[in-house]
């Protein structure tokens, strides 16, 4: 992985596109996350070349957002496939802000492909920023540079930050 320059080393966005910026890598965790989590079927989805998509799931497994597991259905073969991490599972807000701004800004003449529900009403969410005193609208959100001292678990408030690491090799 190629270093990152100081001030892209203090940002989020910049950490996060070293893990998440490459083509395809977005789309596997979108896969994953609406169910299709074998090899051969995020590869016929998706149309990726095999070494491709290989490359990315190695990545996403490395870097703790996604996990191989083992499975057999009866009668077949051993196989594997691919499930969210707790850290792969935080990506649902990421995809489902894009899949909005998309839907709003790059119109393609037909509904959505899909939408996020909370699972205990069935009711449809969407990403919000929400302030001490309810939602915020988007024209009413600056972004505040912070200086260099500022204490990370203060400058988050009350989320717990979760680091993503490279996982160490077993043995």
């Amino acid at each position: 992985m190629k270093a990152l320059s100081p001030v892209n080393e203090r940002c989020g966005v910049a950490r996060s596109l070293v893990v998440l910026g490459e083509r395809w890598t977005l789309l596997i965790v979108r896969d994953v996350m609406m169910g299709i989590t074998r090899f051969s079927d995020i590869r016929a989805r998706l149309e990726v070349a095999p070494d491709i998509l290989s490359d990315r799931l190695a990545k996403l497994i490395e870097l703790g957002v996604l996990e191989r597991r083992v499975y057999k259905a009866d009668g077949a073969r051993t196989r594997e496939d691919y499930q969210l991490t707790p850290i792969g599972r935080q990506l649902s807000v990421v995809l489902c802000g894009l899949q909005d701004w998309g839907d709003r800004n790059v119109p393609n003449g037909r509904a959505p492909s899909w939408q996020y529900i909370d699972a205990r009403s069935g009711e449809p969410v969407r990403v919000e920023f929400v302030g001490p005193d309810g939602v915020v609208e988007t024209d009413q959100v600056t972004m505040q540079v912070l200086e260099p001292e500022t204490d990370a678990a203060s400058a988050l408030g009350a989320l717990t930050p979760t680091a993503i690491k490279p996982r160490a090799a077993d043995g």
